[in-house]
């Protein structure tokens, strides 16, 4: 009797997480280039924020317990720049209801 071999299912991103989790536990932050991670924030900043305004929108960004307070601030920082805002800009949105 032959045995089926189901193809390994990976998930979207997962290549991406592995090579971001390698760099950082290795200290080679240069394994992701800096275009690479442009490339994928740009397209994750775009799909969050649109399904941010669904119906059904996502409950989180990011899983807190894998990332410090420093994290999240030094990368939205450096988001609110690269787009030009400033804190009274993002305020106006922080107390939004969705």
């Amino acid at each position: 009797m032959a045995v089926s071999v189901q193809p390994k299912t990976t998930l979207l991103g997962d290549d991406f997480v592995d090579a971001a989790e390698h760099a950082l536990s290795s200290g080679e932050l240069g394994r992701v280039s800096d275009a690479e991670l442009e490339r994928v924030m740009t397209a994750a900043v775009r799909l969050y924020a649109a399904k941010a305004e669904t119906d059904n929108p996502p409950v989180t960004p990011i899983t807190p317990s894998s990332v410090t307070p420093t994290d999240v601030v030094a990368t939205v920082s450096d988001l609110v720049r690269a787009a030009g805002l400033n804190l009274w800009d993002v305020s106006m949105w922080f107390n939004r209801k969705r």
